[in-house]
């Protein structure tokens, strides 16, 4: 019912920046929380950066003052704006969404997790 599709991911030098998209699509639903995860070669998930609806971020130490994200609301986009790029940022990017979904059977509202399918980055000369 609820879909992300994640763009912007890519090949970049070092030091470089990449900016990365992700829009939620479907019917009857809202959105609480986005976020971004990333998954490196060889190592398990881990949270970005995440965002509730009224702007409230929260970022890993990994990637303060690095990485900034974003949304618009009205268009149920998340962005994350990636600075100064490092090989270690090398990882397949994940968008997640916690959403409410209105339903017309009970109960009315239900709550969903959905992530993205994942967009590749690469950090290298």
């Amino acid at each position: 019912q609820v879909q992300l599709v994640e763009s912007g991911g890519g090949l970049v030098q070092p030091g470089g920046s990449l900016r990365l998209s992700c829009q939620a699509s479907g019917s009857s639903f809202g959105i609480n929380a986005m976020g971004w995860y990333r998954q490196a070669p060889g190592k398990e998930r881990e949270l970005v950066a995440t965002i509730t609806s009224d702007g409230s971020t929260n970022y890993a130490d990994s990637v303060k003052g690095q990485f900034t994200i974003s949304r618009d609301n009205a268009k149920n986009t998340v962005f994350l704006q990636m600075n100064s790029l490092k090989p270690e940022d090398t990882a397949v990017y994940y968008c997640n969404a916690y959403c409410r979904v209105y339903q017309t059977t009970y109960p009315p509202v239900r709550s969903l997790e959905v992530w993205g399918k994942g967009t590749l980055v690469i950090v290298s000369s």
